[in-house]
């Protein structure tokens, strides 16, 4: 049976990492193609075919350098869905606005939509136009607090031959007075929990505590909420990998990121770990100290 090509497709919003990302999946033995405009995708696809299996894998980075066909990315990719030798995924790049901004006063760059200098207003329309390919995304990777050497380690992670054909389920906590995680798939609110914030000898605490968790974990509403997120995600979470999704990122929010959220998204973690590749981490557990 002749072996699929991967096909890796790299786009995202201007300044969010494509660079290293290209780099990094060089790295990882794919054959890379910089900017190749999406008219041009079918072609050149063809000629991967026509290599004799001495191409394998292929990363393509797509922007908005190449605006003027951007138009006919989403038709090429309906016409990969047609190409039973290729199996592709869609990284998509993003950051926060004030992060780009930033990105762009230090390199001194001009915005590729920005037609008056100003780069936050090229954002805004980029974010706009790249809205539908972001929800096509199998792996979406928020830039915003990585550097790049970290960058380059998260998609090595992703990519390399060992993980990927995996998916990994990112559990999260949050809280949210510090609003909600922009890279979340699924987002679920536990405020309506008993809050051990109010309990003295508990409030300095965290749900990595054992005497919190247990105080968050003993109430009939929290088992009830556990047993119906249970069932949702045990028939999510296949249908995700059945489609070639990535990766899922579940944030379970509280008020401040400590207590409530915490100990479910511990819970959780553990509860699929023996079914997929599962991190945890806790986006606001330290911020009130």
């Amino acid at each position: 049976m002749e072996k699929s090509i991967q096909l890796i497709i790299i786009t995202g919003m201007s300044g969010a990492g494509k660079t290293v990302a290209v780099q990094s999946m060089e790295d990882l033995g794919y054959f890379c193609v910089d900017n190749l405009p999406p008219v041009f995708i079918p072609k050149f696809l063809e000629l991967i075919e026509q290599s004799s299996g001495s191409i394998q894998k292929v990363a393509l980075v797509l922007d908005l350098r190449g605006r003027e066909f951007f138009d006919s990315l989403l038709h090429a990719m309906d016409q990969l869905d047609q190409k039973e030798h290729f199996q592709y995924q869609i990284l998509f790049l993003d950051a926060n606005d004030d992060v780009l901004v930033q990105r762009y006063k230090e390199t001194r760059r001009r915005h590729p939509l920005s037609s008056d200098g100003l780069p936050l207003d090229g954002i805004i329309q980029e974010r706009k136009i790249l809205g539908d390919l972001k929800g096509r995304a199998q792996q979406v990777i928020n830039t915003t607090g990585l550097k790049p050497a970290q960058l380059r380690e998260e998609i090595i992670q992703r990519f390399s031959d060992e993980h990927c054909n995996q998916m990994t389920v990112n559990v999260m906590s949050f809280g949210f007075k510090y609003g909600i995680p922009l890279d979340a798939d699924l987002v679920f609110d536990v405020r309506f929990l008993p809050n051990p914030h109010y309990i003295p000898e508990l409030k300095p605490k965290t749900g990595l505590n054992e005497e919190v968790s247990s105080y968050v974990l003993k109430w009939n509403e929290t088992n009830t909420f556990i047993e119906k997120l249970e069932d949702l995600l045990q028939f999510l979470l296949p249908s995700y990998q059945r489609e070639g999704k990535g990766q899922v990122v579940i944030a379970i929010g509280c008020t401040g990121g400590k207590h409530r959220s915490v100990t479910l998204a511990e819970f959780f973690y553990k509860k699929f770990s023996t079914e997929f590749t599962t991190r945890v981490s806790h986006r606001d557990i330290n911020k009130d100290r």
